[in-house]
């Protein structure tokens, strides 16, 4: 049985591991504890958010939604590898799960197969959502992966736990997938690595990293905003408006694929931002990518760009 973390013993524990932290808000005293209990603690639950642009991400494990008020999470793991912390107390993460799983979680034994739904996990798992789709094509970098390998490794060396107390959504509810991308027997292989009681792999498999097709951008920039609706003419758009949501020149609501009169804005306002103007004396920048101006957004937003 363990008492959880205060937060700032969660904070100087994650610290101690290398983990690269940003405090949200009011997170130490942000949590669920009205509602019910929060601890014992008997492991660490990960899972995945099906959202991308980390500002808009952050924003929605801290306040929720409808049905399901935040926090949803104690951390939330950004394709950069920043935890940004938003809760250390009770977390609306984890759901009504299997007693046999957290049996096992507890006996850090095999995970039996999770059939039932009727133990409250929120009150006994610490929870990461990390920033991903979720749809097995998005990426994870991996500086994300060893902030995710960090982050669980500093919470089983405090509480004493080995890398078996480390499960994923989809371990401990049924019909749950995440994490999808990785396995989590792969990922407790990298946390026993971590906690220095396994030997590291010979090698590990290398993360995809997202790429972006510059002439198709340029396309969808010059023919989307004169097409009528909202057209997506390119998927490689929403990685480019996730990093201009992240920048703070266009809303989330935007983040649609589209490159319309609003994504063509933010896109200005970031060319001009690196330096670029109009052709002419006074005149804004267009709107429309160069390979710098996009090949820099990339640099600081995990994409690379490509012709």
């Amino acid at each position: 049985m363990a008492v959880p973390m205060k937060a700032a013993a969660l904070a100087a524990t994650l610290l101690a591991e290398g983990v690269h932290l940003q405090e949200v808000g009011d997170w130490t005293r942000h949590s669920r504890n009205r509602v019910g209990p929060w601890g014992p603690v008997h492991g660490v639950m990960i899972h995945h958010t099906v959202t991308s642009g980390t500002q808009r991400t952050v924003d929605l494990v801290r306040t929720g939604y409808k049905g399901l008020p935040g926090p949803l999470c104690h951390g939330m793991i950004a394709k950069d590898g920043t935890v940004h912390l938003v809760s250390a107390g009770r977390a609306n993460h984890a759901g009504p799960g299997d007693p046999d799983v957290l049996r096992a979680v507890i006996a850090e034994t095999a995970r039996p197969r999770d059939d039932e739904a009727t133990t409250d996990g929120n009150r006994h798992f610490y929870g990461f959502e990390c920033e991903n789709l979720g749809d097995g094509e998005d990426p994870w970098p991996e500086v994300q992966l060893d902030a995710i390998t960090r982050a669980a490794a500093a919470i089983c060396r405090h509480h004493g736990w080995g890398p078996e107390s480390v499960i994923g959504h989809l371990e401990w509810q049924p019909g749950k997938p995440d994490p999808v991308g990785f396995s989590m027997d792969w990922m407790r292989e990298r946390i026993a690595v971590r906690l220095g009681r396994q030997e590291p792999p010979v090698q590990l498999p290398p993360p995809r990293r997202l790429t972006v097709s510059l002439s198709r951008v340029i396309t969808a920039a010059r023919k989307d905003p004169g097409l009528p609706g909202a057209p997506v003419t390119y998927e490689g758009v929403r990685t480019v408006e996730a990093a201009l949501v992240d920048e703070g020149l266009l809303s989330a609501r935007r983040l649609d694929g589209h490159y319309g009169s609003d994504t063509r804005a933010a896109m200005t306002a970031w060319q001009e931002f690196c330096g670029y103007r109009g052709r002419k004396p006074g005149q804004p920048a267009d709107g429309v990518p160069g390979r710098d101006s996009l090949t820099r957004l990339g640099a600081r937003h995990g994409f690379d760009v490509i012709d």
